[in-house]
């Protein structure tokens, strides 16, 4: 595939996603076993302490990491994710770098850097995800029951 249309097709998932939407999490870059993610600090992406929330760094570095994972035009579910929070934020942007390091017949090992404003490192994560049946998962998905 090409660049181009791996970034497309991101972005189509990207679309069919309703937490990721909500988030605001934006696909920047995607090449093969590679993507950056970003995503734009909100209030409704705070913690109490005005910092951003851990889960919505976690979710910008699972969905970066399965976009990188996705590259190969299979489909992918996470089955474990681990975080190392470094720094915190409580302003500005953030961006997930992902990369694949593994790539097995059923599983692929990614990891991920997680930066914030002037490039400082916020948090470290990675990630194992299931190679599945695409057109399985979408005949099983709540998604699939509504469109019926």
């Amino acid at each position: 595939m090409k660049e181009r249309s791996l970034k497309e097709k991101s972005m189509e998932v990207n679309r069919r996603n309703p937490f990721v939407q909500l988030l605001g999490v934006e696909i920047a870059e995607v090449g093969p076993d590679r993507s950056l993610l970003r995503l734009a600090l909100r209030p409704e992406t705070l913690n109490p302490h005005g910092l951003v929330h851990g889960g919505a760094l976690f979710t910008l570095a699972d969905n970066a990491a399965g976009c990188a994972a996705s590259t190969d035009g299979r489909t992918y579910v996470t089955q474990a994710g681990d975080i190392h929070f470094l720094r915190v934020q409580a302003s500005g942007a953030v961006q997930a770098e992902a990369r694949v390091r593994h790539r097995g017949r059923s599983t692929v090992l990614v990891e991920v850097t997680l930066t914030g404003e002037e490039g400082r490192l916020l948090a470290t994560a990675s990630f194992t995800y299931f190679c599945v049946d695409g057109s399985e998962i979408a005949r099983n998905s709540p998604a699939a029951a509504c469109r019926s």
